[in-house]
This record gives C-alpha cells, structure tokens and sequence, in this order.
C-alpha cells in the first residue's frame, strides 16, 4: 500500500480520512519544558534541556531528556532481553508474566500514580522500564548466583545503572531511579524514583498472585480475609486499591507513601505470596538449580575468557575475566544460559530449572 492521494497535497493512510489538528506550531522539547513548568506539582523534577548525563550532549529538538531516556531504554537490547527472562518462574506458559510484562506493568502503575500526583511520568517510565534491565536469568536466583564473583554482591538495581545501561548515557536521575528502586537500597533522589519503588512492589505483589492463581499453585479464596477486605482478591481490585492510596497519601501529606491500613494489606499481600509462591519446594528447587548451572558458566568461562563471543584480553581467573565473563551471562535469556550449559558443559537437561509445577 502506497496510501491514498486526497484534495490536499497530503497522502493519506486510509481512504476516507478526516483526522487533523489544529496547530500553530509543532510541540517539541522546549514547549514540553514549559507546560512541565506550568502544569507539574512542586517537588516534581523537571526536564532541562539535554539533561544530566556523564557526557554532555545537545538537546533533542523534539524530545525532553526524560523521554529521550524512555526510548533509549525500550529500543536498548537489554530491555528487549527481558521478554526471555524469569519474572517468578523459568519457562513460563503463554499467559504468565515475564520480566519484560512485568516491566511494562510496573510503567503502568507507576505512570498512573505520577499523572494522579502531578510527577514527571516522562522520567517515572524511564525509571519503570529500565529498572529490571539489571536481572540476569532465572530471576532473582541469578542475584545468589552471581554474588561471589563481584565485591560487594551482584545487585540487579545497581548493576542495571551503572553497567547494563551505561552505553546508553542516561540522564542521572533516571540512573538513581533504576539504580535505589528496591526497599534494601537507599531511597532514590526523586520524587519519580520513589513512585518507581512503591509501583514496583504494587505490580509484582497483585500479577505473581493472579499467576500463581491462573497456575493452580494457589486459590482466590487462599488469599487472607483481612487482606482481601482491604484491597480485594483481583489483581484489578488491588491495583486499584493501592494506586489511590498512594495518590491519596501525597495528596494528604504531600509525601510519598501509603497510610497504614493499605500498607499493611500490601505488606499481607507480599508476605502470603512468599510464604505460598516464593518458597514453596517447587520455587526453592528451581532458583536452587538456577546458582548451580550460572555458577558453573561462570566458572567455566572465568577461566577461558577467550571463549566468550567478544574481544577479550584478560588473563584466564583474573579478577577482569569473571567481571567480563558475568556481565556476558547476566545479559543472557534464561533460554540461550541453559542452552549454553547443555551446549559446552554438557549439562543434563534434568538437572536445568523446570517449569511451573501445576496441580490442574
């Protein structure tokens, strides 16, 4: 299809269109930066320019930072990666999240609470999609995994910042999002960032439970009544739930956070799915073979660094060789890392972390 020609000097993409707007110039970064200014609450961080990035760089003509940022993050392989990786269990059926659902979920909330308090949703989904680009395979197993190679521990937050999306040269406050977003770090510097951390454990305590239920692994009727007489049994109930009760909680205080009661149904909520979904036996024997066979890549490659598809000049056990050799597996999908351990360790297949064990 070519298009279609019309009265006008336009080619039109359908035959019978009439969609146009009236403008007296286009919207491009600069007027972006001025509604930002008129419109946002005070406390939000405003886009300036090319923003604060390691290497200066000249302003998009159309685009402010934030939303430079957002779409180097979903056109970057890394993001892309997350669509073959865990977000709960390995080699999930056709209907169950991944990391990359997941992401896309954490945007939505995230975006919603930003819009409901007048944040930057710009940066908020900058900081949303990019903030699991730091998982390895196999989910938060890869993390256990890979602790004993890197000084200090294997963190997926600030190994996703300052590794994994370096190359990209992302505007700092979108770097501290992604890097503080989980509880055990320090609390990010935005008020964007902080919504990231509350969206995050809003999306995965409501979509892993609505997995879980779709698995078998648990009941609707399973989930505690005084959590459910607070947020609801559904995943749409509870985001609801929890989604105001943030707005709610700025709007009140003008702090990010949620007051005590909605708090303490999420809280129900996460502790009911780790003690039914995260450690159950099942879970437990999976993340365990999970460190077993990364562990083994690591070693494996740590020790033949010339093995490794990229131009690699450390010495075989050094220190350079098994930071190169877990940064090439941690940016692997869980399919292509298993492939690998059956491919060059000769890894049996039933010793490889098995998928969902349904009761239905």
């Amino acid at each position: 299809m070519a298009g279609h020609e019309s009265d006008s000097p336009l080619v039109r993409a359908h035959r019978n269109s009439t969609a146009g707007v009236r403008l007296s110039r286009p919207v491009g970064r600069e007027a972006r930066e001025e509604r930002e200014a008129a419109l946002l609450s005070p406390g939000a961080t405003l886009a300036k320019g090319a923003g604060n990035r390691a290497r200066e760089e000249e302003p998009d003509p159309e685009r402010t930072c934030f939303e430079r940022d957002r779409d180097r993050i979903v056109h970057s392989t890394a993001f892309r990666r997350l669509a073959g990786k865990t977000q709960v269990v390995v080699h999930p059926a056709d209907h169950e999240r991944t990391r990359l659902t997941h992401a896309l979920e954490v945007a939505q909330v995230a975006t919603s609470i930003a819009r409901g308090v007048g944040a930057n949703a710009s940066l908020t989904e900058a900081i949303a999609l990019g903030h699991d680009c730091g998982h390895g395979p196999g989910g938060h197993a890869s993390e256990d995994a890979f602790d004993p190679y890197i000084p200090g521990g294997y963190d997926h937050g600030h190994w996703g910042a300052n590794v994994v999306l370096a190359p990209l040269n992302l505007c700092a406050e979108t770097l501290d999002g992604i890097r503080n977003h989980s509880w055990s770090r320090p609390a990010p510097g935005t008020v964007e960032g902080e919504i990231v951390s509350w969206a995050d454990r809003i999306a995965y305590c409501a979509h892993d439970l609505e997995d879980a239920i779709h698995a078998g692994i648990v009941r609707l009727d399973d989930i505690p009544t005084e959590v459910a007489a607070i947020c609801g049994r559904t995943r749409r109930d509870q985001l609801r739930t929890f989604v105001h009760a943030v707005i709610d909680a700025v709007a009140e205080t003008g702090q990010i956070g949620m007051a005590a009661e909605p708090a303490a149904a999420l809280a129900g909520l996460r502790a009911f799915n780790y003690e039914r979904i995260y450690t159950r036996p099942e879970s437990v024997a999976q993340a365990s073979a999970v460190v077993e066979v990364l562990r083994a890549l690591v070693d494996h490659f740590a020790e033949r660094p010339r093995d490794i598809p990229w131009e690699v000049s450390a010495d075989p056990g050094s220190e350079e060789a098994i930071r190169t050799t877990v940064t090439w597996l941690a940016g692997m999908t869980d399919r292509y890392a298993f492939d690998t351990a059956q491919r060059v360790l000769g890894w049996p297949a039933e010793r490889l972390p098995q998928g969902i064990d349904r009761r239905h």
